[in-house]
């Protein structure tokens, strides 16, 4: 008896202590599902870009508020989302995890961890869309991005803060002109985010292998929304990147955030608009689509004293369709970035690698993103390319030239040879500076033009042990003085004299 007693007293204890709770939340139901859309009814108090959770546990993002229903796209496989089955919304806007804890690391449009290297770190999260920084927030672009490119340092800078487009036809090095850049920061104090929009799993896979072997992934976060995966991944995946690269600009930090290519998330935006039968405009687009673009790329700045200091740089690419720059999505984007870096299919078959085009290429940012010594050294050499193009195109008809025009034209001859770089093999500051000065002095006159490359290969072998203090001070002070000049001419006629 007395044990019964005891369980009696325990049951009479539990029910005194009960205190009902009423907990209220929007339950939807699936009216309509398929094409990786969902429209769903009973979802009132929905906001716009909400995460909500399907029945069998797919997450969708609130895309359409309409009337009547709510038009959801679905984050993941819809095969298993039938009609009637329960969608829940989470009660916060879409967001990816921040912080230091993704460098390194192999990441979905979500944020959550595809390469097997267990849960992401983070206990931070950012919302995918966020407000851009205001003009107070801002001030100008003043340090340089250095991306080991010759020719893109010298004529065509890129500072932080400063969105810079990337745009050629297919296969003519855009991705390779990014990666060596991503592989030129390594002792930069910058943080590199890759974001793949619609590529081959395989292809994201060898990228990734390059900048491992590289040392690259050590300050590099990769953004992978591949071609198998939704057209919604696709179109969340450069918001998600930014929002990872804001992380850094907003805690004082650098970060460069490189969007390849923003055809493709223009394709998946269109996509996923007709599928919610948003009225379309021009080639089916979505009347927004410059929106699309504008929100994502006016979010990179260079943040003022006030706000830490920190910027986000873009280098947002691409695709053109026959050379067409003048098409709906590439007009959009270059209207919005501060220049472009436009590679040309004739030139990168011709050899010239990387295949920039002088003439059309440009940085709105211009001297302000270059070094002391680079601005210096660098000064008239666009100039002289541009006239060159225009030269060579002339001589192809004349029978007979003048003198002064023979020498522009072997001049820009072995300043086109001088500016082809081998792919991942980005230069150092000194590097760049005593080949400019070669250059742009005349002292390379006597190299004939096929031997130019191998004369620059051997040179920079013998610049880097022969005078690795002048170098070193380049490197470090990045400045340009009649001391300098002295000792990279010294440099240059000592390997004149064992050259042959």
């Amino acid at each position: 008896m007395a044990e019964g007693s005891n369980l009696y007293d325990a049951i009479f204890k539990q029910i005194e202590g009960f205190a009902p709770s009423v907990e209220s939340t929007d339950v939807g139901y699936v009216q309509e599902i398929g094409d990786g859309i969902a429209r769903v009814s009973g979802l009132d108090n929905v906001r716009l870009s909400e995460l909500v959770r399907f029945e069998n546990g797919t997450p969708g993002i609130a895309f359409n508020l309409e009337r009547d229903n709510v038009g959801i796209i679905i984050m993941g496989d819809y095969d298993e989302i039938q009609e009637g089955d329960e969608v829940r919304p989470l009660g916060r806007i879409a967001s990816v995890p921040v912080g230091k804890g993704l460098v390194g690391r192999v990441v979905d449009a979500l944020g959550q961890p595809i390469d097997g290297k267990g849960p992401i770190q983070s206990d931070e999260y950012f919302n995918i869309e966020r407000i851009a920084p205001g003009v107070i927030d801002r001030r100008n672009v003043y340090r340089p991005v250095q991306t080991g490119i010759l020719a893109i340092d010298a004529m065509i800078p890129i500072g932080r803060g400063q969105r810079q487009l990337v745009i050629g036809d297919r296969q003519v090095g855009k991705t390779a002109l990014a990666l060596d850049t991503i592989l030129n920061q390594g002792g930069q104090s910058m943080y590199c985010i890759y974001v793949a929009i619609g590529k081959r799993r395989g292809e994201v896979a060898r990228l990734v292998s390059t900048l491992e072997q590289a040392g690259a992934m050590e300050y590099t976060t990769v953004v992978v929304a591949s071609a198998s995966d939704s057209a919604a991944m696709q179109y969340i995946a450069p918001y998600s990147g930014c929002a990872i690269g804001e992380w850094f600009m907003e805690n004082g930090m650098d970060a460069l955030v490189v969007y390849d290519d923003l055809s493709k998330h223009a394709w998946a935006y269109r996509q996923v608009s007709l599928l919610m039968r948003r009225p379309p405009g021009r080639e089916a687009y979505p009347g927004d689509v410059f929106y699309l673009h504008s929100r994502l790329l006016e979010r990179a700045a260079q943040l003022s004293e006030a706000r830490g200091n920190g910027s986000l740089t873009a280098l947002p690419i691409i695709e053109t369709l026959l050379a067409d720059v003048s098409a709906y999505v590439p007009t959009n984007v270059i209207s919005i970035t501060d220049g472009q870096i436009y590679l040309e299919s004739e030139l990168f078959y011709a050899g010239q690698r990387p295949a920039l085009n002088v003439g059309i290429s440009v940085s709105r940012v211009g001297g302000d993103a270059q070094t002391n010594a680079m601005k210096r050294v660098a000064g008239g050499m666009r100039l002289d390319l541009a006239q060159f193009r225009s030269l060579a195109a002339f001589a192809q008809f004349a029978s007979d030239l003048d003198a002064a025009t023979q020498r522009q034209l072997f001049q820009g001859m072995r300043l086109t040879e001088l500016l082809k770089q081998p792919q991942y093999q980005p230069l150092k500051l000194s590097d760049q500076v005593a080949l400019i000065h070669a250059g742009n002095s005349g002292q390379l006159q006597s190299i004939p033009v096929d031997r130019i490359l191998e004369w620059k290969e051997r040179f920079l072998k013998f610049f880097n042990t022969q005078y690795a203090e002048v170098a070193n001070r380049i490197d470090i002070e990045a400045k340009w003085n009649d001391e300098v000049k002295v000792a990279i001419d010294g440099a240059i006629a000592a390997f004149m004299d064992t050259w042959s």
